[in-house]
């Protein structure tokens, strides 16, 4: 199991949060997604078959691309 925190500079109000917590959430092996609006960061726990890799590339396809 693995947690990252990443930085989210496109993660505003409460939809953002929403929307990368539920589209992040979905992939097979994320355990748990935490956002935060007055941080810009989300905090992902995951085993495989999820990979920083494949997260990373989710949120930059739904626009929030991650640091």
């Amino acid at each position: 199991m693995t947690t990252v925190t990443y930085s989210i500079p496109n993660i505003s109000c409460g939809h953002c949060v929403h929307t990368v917590k539920s589209e992040v959430s979905e992939l097979p092996g994320v355990l748990s997604v935490e956002a935060e609006i007055s941080t810009k960061q989300a905090t992902i726990t995951f085993e495989p078959p999820a990979t920083e890799e494949i997260i990373k590339s989710l949120l930059e396809e739904i626009n929030y691309p991650a640091d």
